[in-house]
């Protein structure tokens, strides 16, 4: 069979379970009618959040975008799409503070999503200098200025990869929930943040990669057969994130229940035979090896959290039960920045298992002994801290 011939395939068969159709009659109520900010808005879960935000007919929509081109695309799109709808487009970093102020005191936003974040995992093992501005730095803007203009409802967009981190993406958005956490105590901001899987067809994601290999005839590549993620596909993340926004009341971590996870080389090789090949005789499968920071297997849950059920019977939501101290927090910051503009990969790993002690850095070589002192000072203040709490 060739390229040409083969069947197309729908993510939704490969996912091991039936796709969760959430409820969305209480998305109104905060959507409808208010002006909504989405941040990354021109990424694969940003994009899909835009489109499911202008059915409920907002008052306006805000997207903030770093990327020109998907930026622009989008706003045809959508304009095409949703012509009565007010869009209004930003062209800008979510780490650049000024600019992000200017955009809050402009515009006014009361509900933000933010979407914007760094999370291909052996890249950011490369450079974990872009995941500290990215992740953490652009977090920490939007979490302040949530907090302090005005706005009613803020959801943060996590991940698996923060549970128990093996990797510097993971062990960022960890952080990025700290964040979120610091900053809902006293705020009248609702703000709760959202973990879920890997997002099926996402930009970056393996399934892309796997078509794309088959269309070449092979090999499709699984970096280790015993591997395991949960999935879900990016309409589904999107509902759930909306779906957060109308049920929670503020400081809450909401979580998918995703079945069972799937092994990626099952995955594989249901993506061969759907597309209408025979595995390992038309199309080899070939086993790399786990790449930097990657882990056999992911959780959505950190033993010991506190995990209820909510109304709704495939969410369940997690009350954090630690607040860092806003000033203590801001200094692990202030030295991950410090670490950051030096690109030192070594100190930037300590300094963050200082702030997320179950994450579990992956080390090669010595810090300078300059940032070393850096880091035990960031690593004492960090203990110091615990005990006392």
């Amino acid at each position: 069979m060739t390229a040409s011939a083969m069947r197309e395939v729908r993510y939704e068969d490969l996912l091991g379970r039936p796709p969760v159709e959430l409820d969305q009659l209480r998305i109104g109520s905060y959507v409808s009618g208010k002006r909504v900010m989405v941040t990354g808005g021109a990424g694969s879960i940003g994009s899909e959040l835009c489109r499911q935000i202008a059915r409920f007919k907002p008052r306006q929509l805000i997207i903030v975008e770093r990327n020109e081109s998907g930026l622009y695309e989008l706003e045809l799109t959508l304009q095409r799409n949703y012509p009565g709808l007010d869009i209004v487009a930003v062209l800008g970093s979510v780490q650049n503070h000024n600019i992000m102020a200017q955009v809050f005191e402009m515009y006014t936003p009361e509900t933000v999503f933010h979407a914007a974040a760094y999370k291909h995992v052996p890249m950011m093992e490369n450079h974990p200098w872009e995941a500290i501005f990215n992740n953490v730095v652009g977090s920490r803007v939007i979490v302040r200025l949530c907090a302090t203009k005005g706005v009613a409802c803020c959801v943060m967009v996590s991940t698996d990869k923060a549970v128990r981190p093996t990797n510097v993406m993971g062990a960022t958005k960890r952080m990025m929930e700290l964040i979120t956490t610091c900053y809902a105590a006293g705020s009248s901001c609702r703000f709760m943040a959202v973990r879920f899987g890997n997002v099926l067809g996402s930009a970056g994601s393996v399934l892309p990669v796997f078509k794309a290999q088959i269309e070449a005839g092979g090999p499709v590549t699984v970096t280790d057969p015993e591997v395991t993620r949960y999935f879900m596909t990016i309409p589904e993340a999107c509902r759930l994130i909306l779906q957060a926004g109308g049920i929670g009341r503020g400081n809450e971590i909401f979580i998918l229940k995703m079945g069972t996870p799937v092994k990626i080389d099952s995955m594989a090789r249901d993506m061969i035979t759907l597309s209408g090949f025979v595995p390992d005789k038309e199309i080899e499968i070939k086993y790399t090896g786990l790449r930097p920071g990657e882990k056999l297997y992911e959780e959505l849950i950190t033993e010991g959290e506190n995990v209820m059920p909510t109304r709704h019977k495939d969410i369940m939501v997690l009350k954090p039960d630690d607040c860092m101290p806003s000033m203590v927090i801001e200094r692990h910051i202030e030295t991950l920045v410090k670490l950051a503009l030096k690109k030192d990969t070594y100190g930037i790993k300590m300094a963050l298992y200082a702030v997320v002690p179950e994450y579990c850095p992956q080390v090669e070589g010595k810090a300078d002994p300059k940032v070393d002192k850096e880091v035990v000072v960031c690593l004492d203040k960090a203990q110091k801290m615990r005990i006392a709490n």
